[in-house]
């Protein structure tokens, strides 16, 4: 008996799906139902699949516990517990709000933000722990550009050789001689 029944139009969508190069994770999940639905053992489709036999029992019980939704959300990843990949949602308005402002008016003494001042600032004003590279990815999406302040010199005057008592510059003379 199998261990699976499908419809013969889930069957015809799964095969469908197979032709159209999905996931591949949700192509082992098509062909593993598929198999099961022939009537193949939990064991053979687990083997042939590389994977145990408790992901194979894992599949079909997610299959079918969504049964109301689309056959692809069916075979989709499950949800994750645990820490999400990335604070993108949490630091990215954080970080916005307070990078073109000065790090001393928050009680930093530095004239300008670097990651691990962005890490303290979250850590101590928002009790968010961030790695240093979420900050940086959060500086990339914000499409902000890190660059060290130049010192530039003022530049003269154009007629600042007048004011030095110079007097090529108020004749139009190069020479410096008189005619």
């Amino acid at each position: 008996m199998a261990l699976l029944k499908l419809s013969s139009r889930q069957i015809a969508q799964l095969e469908k799906l197979l032709t159209v190069r999905p996931d591949a994770r949700e192509l082992n999940r098509a062909q593993a139902l598929l198999w099961l639905a022939d009537g193949e053992s939990v064991e053979q489709v687990a083997a042939r699949l590389r994977v145990s036999r408790q992901t194979v029992y894992n599949w079909v019980e997610r299959f079918q516990s969504r049964s109301e939704l689309g056959l692809r959300m069916r075979l989709a990843d499950g949800m994750r517990s645990g820490r999400p990949a990335t604070a993108l949602e949490i630091i990215d308005p954080l970080i916005d709000q307070v990078i073109e402002k000065d790090p001393r008016n928050f009680g930093y003494r530095s004239t300008i933000w670097t990651v691990p001042l962005l890490q303290q600032y979250l850590a101590q004003e928002h009790r968010i722990e961030v790695s240093a590279s979420s900050v940086r990815q959060a500086i990339d999406r914000l499409r902000m550009a890190w660059k060290r302040p130049r010192h530039r010199l003022t530049l003269r005057a154009p007629n600042w050789r007048l004011a030095k008592g110079g007097l090529s510059a108020a004749c139009g003379s190069t020479s410096g001689q008189l005619s």
